[in-house]
């Protein structure tokens, strides 16, 4: 069945939604709970502590970043002038085997490896 509207305020608060009060004022119909949550939400160490969990943050976001930079700088450095030389020294070992196992093969004394 349906309300006789003005029946009562809580009907007309459900209707309306929630009923929003200043930050700076306290109901007296608000909860205890409201209340502590309006009070420390007010106060110095709440929002010291906010700006200090947003100073952390946007600290670490600006450190994460620059780490990222420098690890691509770091891992495209190695890419281009490690690489190929660890590529060169491998041939190079190779080509040394092939020369001894050619000089043991047709009985030729065998060559001290080159240091």
């Amino acid at each position: 069945m349906s309300q006789i509207s003005g029946s009562s305020s809580s009907s007309r608060r459900d209707r309306r939604g929630p009923v929003l009060a200043l930050p700076g004022s306290s109901n007296a119909n608000d909860g205890i709970i409201a209340r502590m949550s309006n009070s420390v939400r007010q106060s110095l160490v709440f929002h010291k502590s906010k700006r200090a969990a947003s100073n952390t943050a946007r600290f670490s976001k600006k450190v994460l970043w620059s780490t990222g930079k420098a690890a691509w700088i770091a891992g495209t450095t190695f890419l281009v002038l490690v690489v190929p030389l660890i590529i060169e020294m491998d041939r190079e070992q190779q080509l040394t085997d092939l020369e001894i196992q050619q000089a043991s093969l047709l009985g030729a004394p065998p060559v001290p490896p080159k240091l």
